[in-house]
């Protein structure tokens, strides 16, 4: 709605669970009568006192945008996802848009829609075309242009989907595609085939009865990622849902969550959901980042709750051209994480999805930058660089070559500084 130029809420619902009016909503699920046994909704829902605080910025972008919402509204995650940008004329009020953003937005018909939460709409730059948020979350014509070996589907992961919504790659753990939401859509998403399109992913309680009852006839299955979209848009009785059966199968060690919320939806982290978390440990949780620019302080908050609910947290970046490859900004990024708890993981090389060749930087550069991180900072902030194998190979680690060779001492090694050293070896005992 639009008055004065500026950004209008939606006429706000007491309801917690979202709806499926629209395709890119999160999954309407009807309830089973254990569902609502085990998971009674409150018939009320007040505003709580927010643990999220609201950054400066955040005030800021709220004042002139959404004149007539107050704090407490704000820092309802509800009220986030319905006030979502997703239309040009909305994303024509915040940033001064190029040609070839204005191209990506009104051509885009089919596919990863656009998407992104009020509160990560706040840290667009609105005149810098180039700064490494605004390029992450904002189409451009670009992603039309398929280069040589780029794929919809490049992991195969519907060839190692045995029913659908799982993924069955490696042999004791499976990826659990919860839903096909996300609060905040980036551009280079590895699903961008699936997200935020019902005809491609249709979610839903029935299609989750499946996929727990594979894992349950599976029983080398040890280790279940939740994933989707992003599991953490489910209203929490679904996410209880979702834990409550996986933690009552007796193979199931380990759960995980793999998730942006933290950093696109912070809001999210509230009170009832870490008490639901806490319940069903041990549970890990998987944090994608992007740049230091994330950090605010609102990210920080729900990141150190996540961590003292007793979640341990590691982070998941992808290399992007332009974005964050070079070592300065990376280690800026993982030093931060260091200090809200959360152990870079994964670096990962950019999927060669369809449209993807303006995000992926050569694997040199992946390189390039775990030899300008290791030595150069702490040891748990340093990741592991992997390549996603294209065809479903699964994840490749990749390390710059320290190795030298060999002589009638020793190993030779090469260190972060360059200098080589020797290792002295055992001798033989054959």
């Amino acid at each position: 709605m639009k008055i004065s130029g500026r950004l209008v809420p939606s006429p706000a619902r007491d309801s917690e669970a979202m709806t499926a009016e629209t395709p890119e909503e999160p999954p309407s699920i009807s309830p089973s009568p254990v569902q609502d046994l085990l998971f009674e909704e409150s018939a009320t829902r007040r505003l709580t006192p927010a643990r999220i605080p609201v950054s400066r910025r955040s005030r800021a972008f709220l004042h002139e945008f959404f004149p007539r919402t107050s704090e407490a509204e704000w820092s309802n995650w509800n009220w986030q996802v319905r006030n979502s940008i997703t239309s040009l004329e909305q994303v024509r009020r915040i940033v001064s848009l190029t040609h070839g953003e204005y191209k990506g937005i009104v051509r885009r018909s089919s596919g990863l829609p656009l998407r992104i939460t009020p509160y990560y709409a706040s840290l667009l730059s609105g005149l810098d075309p180039d700064q490494p948020i605004r390029r992450a979350v904002i189409p451009v014509e670009d992603e039309y242009l398929v280069s040589d070996g780029e794929e919809a589907d490049p992991l195969s992961e519907e060839q190692q989907s045995p029913v659908p919504g799982i993924v069955h790659r490696y042999p004791d753990r499976v990826l659990f595609l919860a839903t096909g939401f996300c609060s905040t859509y980036c551009r280079y998403c590895t699903r961008s085939r699936m997200v935020g399109n019902h005809e491609r992913f249709k979610g839903g309680f029935n299609q989750w009865q499946q996929a727990i009852s594979y894992i349950e006839k599976t029983p080398r299955i040890r280790d279940v990622l939740l994933s989707g979209g992003d599991p953490l848009t489910l209203p929490d009785g679904h996410l209880e849902y979702l834990l409550s059966s996986l933690r009552r199968i007796p193979h199931v060690e380990i759960i995980r969550i793999g998730t942006k919320v933290p950093v696109v939806l912070p809001q999210r982290i509230t009170s009832r959901l870490l008490n639901i978390l806490k319940k069903y440990h041990p549970l890990w949780m998987s944090v994608h980042f992007t740049h230091p620019d994330e950090l605010t302080p609102e990210t920080r908050a729900a990141c150190n709750l996540l961590a003292d609910a007793g979640i341990p947290l590691g982070s998941q970046t992808v290399l992007l051209k332009g974005i964050n490859d070079d070592v300065g900004t990376l280690r800026t990024l993982y030093q931060g994480l260091m200090t809200v708890r959360v152990r870079p993981y994964y670096l990962y090389q950019c999927d060669p999805i369809s449209g993807s060749s303006h995000f992926r930087t050569p694997v040199e550069k992946g390189l390039e930058m775990i030899e300008g991180l290791r030595g150069h900072t702490s040891g748990y902030a340093v990741p592991h660089y992997v390549v996603d194998a294209p065809g479903g190979g699964g994840k490749i680690p990749l390390l710059p070559d320290y190795f030298v060779g060999r002589d009638e001492g020793g190993v030779l090694l090469r260190n972060y500084e360059g200098k080589t050293y020797r290792y002295p070896q055992c001798p033989s005992t054959r």
